[in-house]
């Protein structure tokens, strides 16, 4: 009968509880069992020939090679004798969690870039990529990860994210010659985010908050944010803030409805908050506005 895999945790791993990145050098053998994790993966095979098992399949992998292992996949390096000392096959690992992405995409400037990150996070990239570093950029940057984690000096955390930056453009780079499909076309990012806009039409008088629409879109909330801006010229909330006040006046204009159940019906719960919120947008009060609409 075949085995689960295990499953390692960011915990067993991070040494900084507000650190949430591990670099090591790794030696292959039998000992690892096939395993899962809650954390993204960067393995770059550094030295030797061995086999990388990835779910139900297995792939040979020598020097040179890089995987990148999503969130849940399970997997495990073996090397190709059980004479690691003649036949080692040595992988440099850069594990990450989708915390460090959520930190990191405060600063990630490029739209494509950001959509690349949520797809690892979200296990939409395929784990058996055995990406070529034909650039020679990779492992250099691999060999600086490590030797920064491993002896600690003044600003060493704030240059390891910012290694681990340079690592992430230049991985999406790789992939995006190997996997066009990868790469958003021009209109793709406006027509998911038009869905979005649906999906707050829809469900306006509920409670609407950025972490739904996150989830929803498997954007990132600070990625949202930026989009609502671009794409509206408003924040989420003085977008939602106004879309439900412009369904208020159609209300009050067309219906009898008492002013408390307009309000309960575009999602206030509150009345004297959306009279405030009513006031500040159109600039009069919802009775003043209904009064003035029957003359």
């Amino acid at each position: 009968m075949k085995r689960p895999p295990s499953t390692l945790t960011a915990e067993m791993l991070f040494a900084k509880k507000n650190f949430h990145m591990f670099v090591n050098r790794a030696l292959e053998d039998f000992a690892l069992p096939l395993h899962a994790h809650d954390f993204i993966e960067f393995a770059y095979v550094a030295e030797g020939k061995g086999f990388h098992h990835i779910e139900d399949e297995v792939h040979p992998v020598h020097k040179g090679q890089l995987f990148l292992i999503p969130v849940g996949i399970s997997h495990v390096f073996r090397p190709s004798s059980v004479d690691t000392a003649k036949q080692p096959l040595i992988v440099y690992n850069c594990v990450f969690t989708p915390l460090t992405i959520e930190f990191l995409s405060g600063i990630i400037a490029d739209q494509e870039i950001e959509t690349y990150l949520q797809k690892l996070v979200h296990s939409e990239i395929p784990a058996w990529y055995g990406l070529e570093d034909r650039n020679g950029r990779i492992e250099p940057l691999l060999l600086r990860l490590h030797q920064e984690y491993k002896l600690v000096q003044a600003g060493s955390y704030t240059y390891l994210y910012t290694l681990l930056l340079q690592l992430i453009v230049e991985t999406y780079r790789l992939l995006s010659e190997v996997s066009p499909g990868l790469r958003e076309q021009p209109g793709d990012t406006q027509i998911h985010f038009a869905k979005v806009l649906d999906y707050i039409e829809q469900n306006y008088r509920n409670s609407v908050n950025l972490a739904d629409l996150a989830l929803q879109s498997q954007w990132s909330e600070r990625q949202l944010q930026r989009l609502f801006k671009q794409y509206t010229g408003q924040t989420f909330r003085s977008y939602l803030q106004n879309f439900r006040i412009q369904k208020s006046c159609e209300l009050l204009r067309t219906t009898q409805h008492k002013i408390s159940a307009i309000a309960e019906n575009v999602g206030y719960k509150d009345v004297d908050s959306f009279i405030s919120v009513f006031k500040r947008i159109v600039g009069t009060t919802p009775h003043e506005l209904r009064m003035h609409s029957r003359k």
